[in-house]
């Protein structure tokens, strides 16, 4: 298979998969938030949690495609190491692409910069996404004034 169409197909997988957990993981939260049996002003604190956790999933959905990646000829990949970049730091890796840090003391090359360029557009709208849930949410659960 040409390496650029294996590249693009992934890409799409990867992100959709990405896009797909955090739509169900989201959707389920709204529904489930108003029947959570905690007081109401730790439901926001329960939505910040489980919100951490799925975007920790998604990142180390990116780092196993990178892991897997840089196993293959001709796709690419993850410089600043003298040498093979381990599953963890390929995670490391995926973190600070997914947040948009990008400290640049590890750099995709080949193949795998158009997976990285796509993470930090992918991440970016995932996190904004969960902020925008949990500002609806505290509207929803925190009292619009404090008691005197």
């Amino acid at each position: 298979m040409n390496p650029l169409l294996l590249v693009i197909l992934l890409n799409t997988l990867i992100v959709g998969l990405a896009v797909l957990i955090h739509y169900e993981v989201l959707y389920r939260m709204a529904r489930r938030m108003p029947t959570l049996d905690v007081p109401h002003r730790y439901r926001v604190l329960v939505g910040v949690c489980v919100i951490m956790a799925v975007h920790i999933v998604e990142i180390w959905l990116f780092a196993g495609t990178y892991f897997g990646l840089i196993q293959l000829d001709d796709m690419g990949d993850l410089e600043g190491l003298n040498r093979k970049l381990s599953l963890l730091e390929c995670s490391y890796f995926s973190l600070i692409t997914f947040t948009t840090v990008g400290y640049g003391d590890i750099h995709p090359t080949g193949y795998l910069r158009y997976l990285s360029g796509l993470e930090s557009l992918t991440g970016f709208v995932l996190i904004t996404w969960s902020a925008s849930f949990l500002f609806l949410e505290m509207q929803k659960y925190w009292p619009n004034q404090e008691p005197r």
